[in-house]
């Protein structure tokens, strides 16, 4: 078989200087230097990043009448994370190069990982350079503490949440109460989650502060098995429904040594990123681990009485967890592409409509004769209905080009003939074709094209 990374030119480095160019991603506190690896989004990543975001609550609880939908606080408890195991054992081992002063995970020290590299030699491991001196490793929890209130003592001591399910066990008992709904049935949420992480990198594949889509989905323990393989083959194909082509994907099962304390089985959905095959989304079998230690450490019982046939049990547990930014990352690497128009080279995101952060770009061709003018009209119309753009600036080609590489599907260009006979002409990001439609009708014609099935042009290059 072909390897399907050889054929494409996009490389995170690519990437980046796109994000930056066009305002999608960038780093954050940038006038002071950066700070570890934190990003900002622009205002195209805010689109893109809310359509990646309403497509997932669609496919979880717009789609669906077994799932509702939680909003939990970041600050839990304490206890919490005691009862969750992420107190104790929610750490990586640590060393530092005392040459360097740069800090890795010790677990991390081959070539197989792009952040193990010696600074001053990086074609080697840290620890194997000629000047290297490492410490011995140590332990290093990855949450964020902070305190309440003005006196910082023991009693204040709270924590930014690592990850946004343990906040939907949290909650079980009450959404059990008035969503009126029995296992099988889930809760699902969209939220910040924060990780200490020792060597965040690689873009927004790793970072400190991330957006996390998780659901929790809560089954009678015969069922979980069944379940956990319903939603493996669901979850991959929602990405496959987003424009991320298929041989670009691939499900992994964890090995023995992979599968964290909780989970008695677990499969990650993998993207094919320029930095390699990567997790995009792990899908758990948490069995009844989370619900019984809220029990125990609160003293509530977390369990589900089914009145219909007597029967009390604790339900099992199954998990599908996304990141937002790995989503976003992977759609703009899915769609980058380069190819030539006019003897120029043409850099391009052919990204499923559906996602793009702007569906429609209204350009007036000159900015005179009343050309202007009927643009704004035009684009007053199509924005009630459409994520819409209106730019005059530069020359049309200049314009295309802006709007080729935020993804833009269609242009409408107003020209002298739009003044004459009501028409303007639709131009095709993908096929660069263009046809005549009237004004009158150009609304439905869009709607129809942006709702039409899509496949990714590269997989025809």
């Amino acid at each position: 078989m072909a390897d399907p990374a050889k054929a494409d030119v996009v490389t995170m480095d690519k990437v980046v200087a796109l994000c930056k160019r066009r305002g999608l991603i960038f780093p954050a506190s940038e006038i002071y230097g950066g700070i570890a690896n934190t990003y900002d989004y622009g205002h195209y990543g805010v689109l893109l990043k809310r359509n990646v975001i309403d497509a997932w609550w669609q496919a979880m609880v717009g789609d669906r009448d077994d799932i509702v939908a939680l909003d939990s606080a970041i600050i839990q408890h304490p206890r919490t994370w005691e009862a969750s195991g992420h107190l104790a054992g929610f750490t990586d081992p640590l060393v530092d190069c005392k040459t360097c002063g740069h800090r890795f995970r010790a677990d991390h020290l081959d070539l197989s990982h792009e952040e193990a590299r010696c600074p001053r030699k990086p074609s080697v491991v840290p620890g194997e350079g000629p000047e290297c001196d490492l410490t011995e490793a140590r332990e290093f929890n990855l949450m964020f503490e902070t305190t309440i209130g003005p006196v910082k003592d023991a009693g204040s001591t709270v924590y930014l949440r690592p990850e946004t399910a343990q906040g939907i066990f949290l909650d079980f008992k009450t959404v059990l109460g008035f969503a009126r709904r029995k296992p099988p049935f889930g809760i699902a949420q969209v939220g910040k989650s924060f990780r200490n992480e020792i060597t965040p990198g690689n873009f927004i594949f790793r970072t400190l502060e991330f957006e996390q889509m998780e659901m929790e989905f809560f089954v009678p323990p015969a069922d979980a098995q069944r379940w956990h393989e319903y939603w493996l083959e669901a979850r991959l194909a929602w990405y496959v429904e987003l424009g991320i082509r298929r041989d670009h994907l691939r499900l992994r099962e964890h090995g023995p040594e992979e599968l964290s304390h909780y989970s008695s089985a677990t499969s990650d959905v993998e993207y094919l990123y320029p930095i390699g095959w990567q997790e995009l989304e792990g899908i758990a079998n948490r069995g009844d681990f989370d619900l019984r230690q809220h029990a125990r450490y609160s003293g509530e019982r977390l369990e589900y009485f089914d009145q219909a046939t007597g029967e009390r049990y604790v339900p099992h547990v199954i998990e599908p967890a996304a990141g937002v930014g790995r989503t976003v990352l992977a759609l703009l690497c899915d769609a980058y592409d380069e190819d030539e128009l006019g003897g120029e080279r043409r850099t391009v995101l052919k990204m499923h409509p559906r996602v793009a952060p702007v569906k429609v770009a209204v350009l007036p061709l000159v900015r005179k004769d009343g050309q202007p003018e009927l643009a704004r009209q035009v684009h007053e119309e199509l924005k009630r209905r459409f994520q819409t753009e209106y730019d005059e600036g530069g020359s049309i080609g200049r314009r295309y080009r802006r709007q080729d590489e935020i993804g833009t599907p269609f242009c409408v260009t107003i020209d002298h003939q739009s003044l004459e006979d009501g028409t303007v002409t639709v131009r095709d990001r993908d096929t660069l074709a263009q046809e005549r439609v009237a004004i009158a009708g150009l609304a439905e014609h869009l709607d129809c094209r942006l709702k039409a099935r899509w496949t990714s042009p590269k997989l025809d290059s």
